[in-house]
């Protein structure tokens, strides 16, 4: 019987002490929490991880709830609220550009009441008004933002052609503004599997299914496809579905070489994996295979990330280290 009885006292002591923990998590957690938010507050107290992450990162908890809105929408639901915590040196970036996209916006309101006065005491030369106004608030930055793959690769690709100068050159699919800015130096041909309607001397446009294309064996001597055979298959642009399509694709690309004609080819490379429906990304040796019989005249890759433009024969480890690099390949057909 005294058994039992230091049993239930003891389960009466853990029970009066887990409610005493409990509740003085409660009142370190409403500093934290509205005291509107009832309902939350009970959620995150059943969960042991949460309320210890919330405690120990206390100002980044109350940060996330000021901007809940905010973090929600941009984060797509994907963070919340454990995953803030959990992913916190992340979502603190977000939030610190949150931060800064206020700032800027107060900024904007004051700046625009003083070029509201000065334009004023100028004789207003063209109207000012607040329904006009278009607020730009990301552009103050120390240096100019790029897109590493879209910028260094069409520059790598123009490189090449002004070695190789062609006389004409067949462009599929690739990144429109290459083919506009080539056809001012050479004839230039460009299709997509959704044609564009362009009208520029020295360019035209037309239809092409990359899986069969409508041009003879070994008939064209330059050709590119940039950025492109990573989607094929996948369904993205409205193409079928066919997890083999990029293989049909370059299929298609070295059937229509001629010989002696050079290939320039550009793809993500780095850790090897299909992000549907986005694009696959390569292992670079297994992808330059796939172009067999063609040589491999050269190999460049670009970083996801640093300084450095285009690297020429970039060591395997470098290329294979990326999760997200851009690998540009030129080949060649025997004459």
């Amino acid at each position: 019987m005294t058994e039992k009885m230091d049993f239930q006292a003891a389960r009466l002591a853990g029970r009066l002490a887990s409610s005493w923990d409990r509740l003085k998590k409660k009142v370190h957690l409403v500093r934290t929490y509205d005291l509107d938010q009832e309902d939350l507050l009970e959620k995150v107290l059943q969960n042991q991880a949460l309320v210890d992450a919330t405690l120990t990162h206390r100002d980044l908890a109350a940060e996330a709830l000021r901007m809940r809105e905010y973090t929600q929408r941009v984060l797509d639901e994907r963070y919340w609220l454990q995953d803030v915590l959990d992913q916190k040196d992340f979502v603190m970036g977000e939030m610190d550009r949150k931060r800064g996209d206020e700032a800027s916006q107060a900024a904007f309101r004051a700046e625009l009441q003083i070029f509201k006065t000065e334009a004023n005491a100028l004789g207003q030369r063209l109207p000012v008004r607040d329904e006009d106004i278009y607020p730009q608030l990301g552009d103050r930055t120390a240096s100019t933002p790029f897109d590493r793959h879209y910028l260094y690769h069409p520059a790598w690709a123009a490189r090449v052609l002004a070695r190789t100068r062609p006389v004409e050159h067949v462009d599929i699919s690739s990144i429109l503004q290459f083919a506009t800015m080539l056809s001012a130096f050479v004839p230039t041909r460009f299709y997509d599997y959704r044609p564009a309607p362009l009208d520029i001397a020295g360019l035209t446009c037309g239809a092409a299914d990359l899986a069969a294309l409508p041009f003879a064996d070994q008939s064209l001597p330059s050709l590119s496809c940039m950025h492109v055979l990573e989607h094929i298959g996948l369904g993205r642009y409205g193409d079928p579905l066919d997890p083999d399509g990029d293989l049909k694709a370059i299929a298609e690309l070295v059937r229509v070489l001629a010989p002696g004609g050079n290939l320039l080819i550009a793809t993500p490379v780095g850790r090897p994996r299909v992000q549907f429906n986005a694009h696959r990304i390569y292992d670079h040796e297994a992808f330059a295979s796939y172009f067999a019989p063609l040589e491999l005249v050269e190999f460049a890759l670009i970083e996801e990330h640093g300084e450095r433009g285009p690297i020429v024969a970039p060591p395997a480890e470098l290329v294979r280290s990326q999760n997200y690099g851009c690998g540009c390949f030129w080949f060649r057909r025997a004459a």
